[in-house]
């Protein structure tokens, strides 16, 4: 279950709805103090779907021109959430013309209508935030054209939902959403008159949650990279309000940002897109490049693990490695079992990939993309370096628990490239293996060489493999060396069956090679995008065997064929996202 799929307990949604109740009595601003400057970024093509009727949430499609949208039924709370937060009106902006904006002025007032008295599932803090952000950022697009009393409900009702914010920020869960809960407060509490004093207690409280949630390597305890992203994205997008207003941001604030940025550029693909990990996405387009710009923290290099993930790069090749052990407890609810997992891009494509996270298109497939069998790392007889608890009765999230105890990690810069090995322990419990890769790009980015081995590593080790092996009737554990390749990646095997080339629609050809020791196959994949109706095919690179002495080592590489340039012009633009997919 998603973030937005939280439900509340009912003591929350009470005090919510009483909060919101109250937040009716309260007076109402008369307009803003200065004019507020538009920092959110939508999608072109999202927006001329949503004028043309095509309403995509949360993975469900509803075809309509003519109905509202709050008349559509919606199927799930992760739909309900989506369209209440009104990150939509960023897609209308985007378009920006004379339909887009009535539109966006059709769908703002019928909320107001149809929730703006106190009702309805979207008077909860984060979503409160999220819609105040937007209402605030798109208010000159909004009020284009409209009379007074139209203009005055609307201040009336962003006015009501900052009242709110400034009563229930504390009722947003710590992270992403109480981020949301106080930018939304000091975005319109700055911008509104006659709410500043509501501003300043916001202020404080967002430096605090800097302090106690953005670690001292500038990661999230969630181990999200997309989910980091939003957050800096949110604190860049206060500290410019405060900037405005001619206000100081906290010292702890700043702090953060300097400690964050350079954890994202170490996050950041050769593509510009994040890594695919811990229940994020590649990031909206442009999100990352213009966060990063409005923070004006310097680039420098990043010494260490990334928010527990190592970075190779070389020329315009990357790979990012998930180095360390999974999120734990309540920061695990999207976790995804993907110790020693990496991906890798060339240029401005993809190659190597995670399946990604599923939770637009079921419980199933969400949960089918947090195994370990979604990622290009090693798995044993098909079972996941760590595992998902049972439900929750109260929120049905599904925690990450028997993870990896300890990931060993070392990285070293050669002469004639980089070179990182880690390895987990997360098999050592039923299996009494650790599991080692060793990964080494060369100085030029035209080849990674792999190196995966299964190895017992003492005497206790040794008994309980030699278990697992009795169990197995002594045919060895069995194993799977995984390699998802991205949808627009054309795979053939090649060599008679010997080796993988892989065509990327730069032009760019690839080679998989491995030393020979187990079965190599092309099997089918998914590659699971939040932006699609459901998951798109692909195909994966399988080596499989079974262990049966203590140490199984298998090698492989990656590299370019001969034939591929040394510069590659990629100039082809992607086509833009269609809703039949």
């Amino acid at each position: 279950m998603s973030r937005y799929d939280r439900m509340a307990s009912r003591g929350t949604r009470l005090l919510n709805r009483y909060t919101a109740w109250k937040a009716r009595k309260q007076p109402a601003a008369t307009g803003f103090v200065s004019q507020p400057e538009p920092r959110t970024i939508g999608s072109f093509a999202r927006g001329r779907q949503l004028v043309a009727g095509n309403l995509l949430f949360a993975g469900y499609l509803v075809e309509s021109t003519t109905t509202g949208l709050w008349d559509v039924e919606a199927p799930d709370l992760a739909f309900e959430a989506e369209r209440q937060g009104c990150t939509w009106l960023d897609d209308l902006a985007a378009v920006g013309d004379l339909a887009a904006r009535q539109k966006a002025q059709y769908w703002v007032w019928g909320w107001i209508e149809a929730f703006g008295r106190g009702r309805g599932p979207g008077w909860s803090a984060d979503l409160t935030g999220r819609r105040v952000i937007r209402w605030t950022n798109h208010a000159l697009f909004l009020l284009s054209g409209q009379d007074k009393e139209r203009a005055d409900a609307f201040y009336r009702s962003l006015s009501q939902q900052t009242w709110f914010l400034s009563q229930r920020w504390k009722g947003a869960s710590p992270g992403l959403p109480r981020f949301e809960a106080l930018t939304g407060l000091i975005y319109a509490g700055l911008a509104l008159k006659g709410c500043e004093e509501l501003a300043d207690p916001a202020v404080r409280a967002l430096a605090q949650e800097c302090n106690s949630q953005i670690n001292a390597d500038g990661g999230l305890p969630t181990r999200n990279p997309e989910e980091l992203l939003d957050v800096f994205t949110l604190l860049t997008w206060a500290a410019a309000a405060l900037h405005e207003a001619g206000r100081s941001v906290p010292r702890d604030h700043h702090a953060a940002l300097d400690r964050i940025a350079p954890t994202l550029r170490a996050l950041r693909h050769a593509d510009g897109s994040l890594a695919r990990f811990h229940g994020g996405g590649r990031g909206q387009e442009g999100w990352l490049d213009h966060a990063l710009a409005a923070s004006q923290v310097p680039a420098r290099a990043y010494e260490g693990l990334a928010m527990g993930f190592c970075r190779l790069s070389a020329r315009r090749t990357s790979v990012i490695v998930d180095a360390s052990v999974p999120p734990t407890g309540k920061a695990s609810y999207n976790a995804h079992a993907s110790t020693l997992a990496f991906e890798l891009t060339s240029g401005r494509r993809p190659l190597i990939v995670s399946c990604g996270a599923g939770e637009n298109f079921g419980v199933e497939w969400r949960r089918a993309g947090r195994a370990t069998p979604s990622h290009s790392v090693v798995c044993l007889e098909g079972h996941s370096s760590a595992r998902l608890a049972p439900p929750q009765k109260a929120t049905g999230q599904e925690f990450l628990i028997e993870p990896p105890t300890e990931v060993q990690v070392e990285r070293e810069d050669l002469d004639a490239g980089y070179r990182f090995q880690g390895a987990h322990d997360g098999y050592a419990k039923h299996f009494g293996v650790t599991v080692v890769r060793a990964l080494e790009l060369s100085v030029d980015g035209r080849t990674l060489a792999g190196e995966d081995m299964i190895l017992t590593l003492d005497d206790t080790a040794k008994r309980r493999f030699d278990r697992a092996l009795d169990a197995a009737a002594l045919k060895g554990i069995g194993y799977e060396v995984r390699f998802h390749l991205h949808p627009d990646v054309d795979a053939a095997l090649d060599l008679g069956g010997a080796a993988v080339s892989m065509a990327l629609k730069s032009g760019e050809i690839w080679v998989f090679r491995h030393d020979g020791q187990c079965d190599l196959k092309l099997e089918t994949s998914v590659y699971l995008e939040k932006t699609r109706l459901k998951p798109r095919q692909a195909l994966q690179i399988v080596l499989t065997g079974r262990a049966i002495q203590y140490a199984t080592q298998i090698r492989w590489t990656l590299s370019k064929a001969q034939e591929t340039a040394l510069a590659v012009r990629d100039l082809n633009r992607d086509e833009p996202m269609s809703y039949e997919e």
